[in-house]
């Protein structure tokens, strides 16, 4: 996977942060989504740098990247905290402005990265999520059934986290399993990266402060923007799977609407997992939205 991508690990705010490099031609920063870390692009990255210089990372405590300490306000994983890694990997490829596609927890961090940066990011492609605050207002029984590890996760410390401990690649192989098209979606050598990077120590917690965070301080970032007026400004494409618990549990669109000036969206005829499940229909979504 990932012929002709360099590997560089980059000093950012708060530590260590895992990336990959490949091709050439305008940025396009590719985030990945939980419990999963770079390798998820492995099925669109190469197709990308044909157009592209493409940079992948590791979320903090995902993946290479570091696993980093957490706070009882949960800062050190607020996706404004996370976005923040982004900004600092970006610069250290040597770019000011780019763009962005990403998906699940990669997409709530590319969320607040335009938000907050709005003259760094370009255009922005997310994948399989609604805003985190219009989910969380709108929950229902459906969405919590399927989405238990919402809930589940946010739970204090150190139940959850101990849980996955226990047994990440268990853990891994039942949030991924289970939903729409099974483990056979995975490429064997991704599924292997994504249980490897599970057992590094500190990872369930890792994960477990992410989705705290996105259950408090980061539905007060985003009030606060709704408050002040703020919307995401630039082009934005939303993609999510027809048969994925998003798109039927939710409005996508008409949440996003709320959210940002220039939307349009659609549904792909599959699940959670696009860049996986779907590859090529995504290369050609991507192909015809991003600016080469």
């Amino acid at each position: 996977m990932f012929d002709g991508f360099r590997s560089f690990d980059v000093h950012g705010p708060a530590g260590r942060l895992h990336s990959l490099r490949g091709g050439q031609g305008a940025p396009l920063l590719l985030l990945h989504g939980h419990p999963q870390s770079h390798v998820m692009w492995h099925a669109v990255a190469d197709v990308l740098a044909r157009s592209f210089t493409v940079v992948l990372m590791d979320l903090r405590g995902y993946g290479d990247s570091e696993r980093v300490a957490s706070d009882p306000a949960h800062q050190a994983y607020a996706k404004r905290s996370m976005a923040l890694d982004a900004v600092a990997v970006m610069r250290h490829h040597g770019f000011d402005q780019w763009q962005v596609l990403a998906h699940d927890r990669g997409a709530r961090v590319a969320h607040r990265l335009a938000l907050d940066h709005p003259a760094r990011v370009q255009r922005l492609m997310l994948l399989d999520i609604a805003p985190t605050l219009g989910m969380y207002e709108n929950t229902t029984d459906a969405f919590a059934r399927a989405y238990w590890h919402w809930f589940f996760l946010i739970q204090p410390p150190p139940l959850p986290e101990s849980l996955i401990d226990a047994d990440p690649a268990g853990y891994v192989r039942s949030v991924m399993g289970k939903r729409h098209a099974g483990l056979g979606a995975f490429a064997p050598a991704a599924l292997a990266e994504y249980e490897r990077c599970a057992r590094i120590p500190g990872t369930g917690h890792s994960i477990c402060e992410d989705y705290r965070a996105a259950a408090t301080i980061d539905l007060d970032h985003d009030r606060a923007d709704i408050a002040a007026g703020r919307k995401l400004e630039q082009p934005l494409r939303v993609l999510w799977g027809e048969h994925g618990a998003v798109g039927k549990c939710f409005d996508v669109l008409a949440l996003w609407r709320q959210r940002a000036s220039s939307l349009t969206g659609a549904s792909l005829p599959c699940g959670h997992y696009i860049a996986e499940e779907a590859p090529q229909l995504l290369l050609a979504e991507a192909q015809r939205f991003f600016v080469t």
